[in-house]
């Protein structure tokens, strides 16, 4: 059964009805707080799930120009930084952190020299 969410014009509190869809429109709703009927719907966000393939191929679109990444740390940090969203997945924090330092202008080398560890973890090929 759908969730709706409401909001109550006298008592300014949020919240949630469980309606069918044809409940939906013509069954009153009061609000959960002070009963009142005067209440209006929220409309919320709607997330769309992507699958892997549609998620590789929006990268691909939005990352097809890699080259002078080298040269410009702030491009290659924002670019990293949306990759890591687009892929769906928590990352652990040195992902983060090693993205702030590009962001922030900082080399690839001079983030190496200044955390050597860093991506180095027991799962590493090093």
């Amino acid at each position: 059964m759908p969730t709706y969410d409401f909001l109550c014009n006298n008592c300014n509190q949020r919240f949630d009805v469980f309606l069918t869809f044809a409940e939906y429109g013509t069954k009153p709703v009061a609000c959960a707080h002070c009963n009142s009927k005067n209440v209006r719907r929220r409309m919320t966000k709607v997330r769309i799930a992507k699958s892997d393939e549609s998620r590789a191929d929006s990268m691909a679109d939005d990352f097809s120009g890699f080259e002078g990444l080298e040269e410009d740390p702030k491009a290659m940090g924002r670019m990293m930084r949306k990759m890591g969203k687009e892929m769906g997945e928590d990352l652990p924090p040195e992902f983060d952190e090693v993205v702030d330092r590009l962001e922030s202008g900082q080399s690839p080398e001079e983030i190496e020299k200044a955390a050597p560890d860093l991506g180095t973890g027991e799962d590493s090929d090093e």
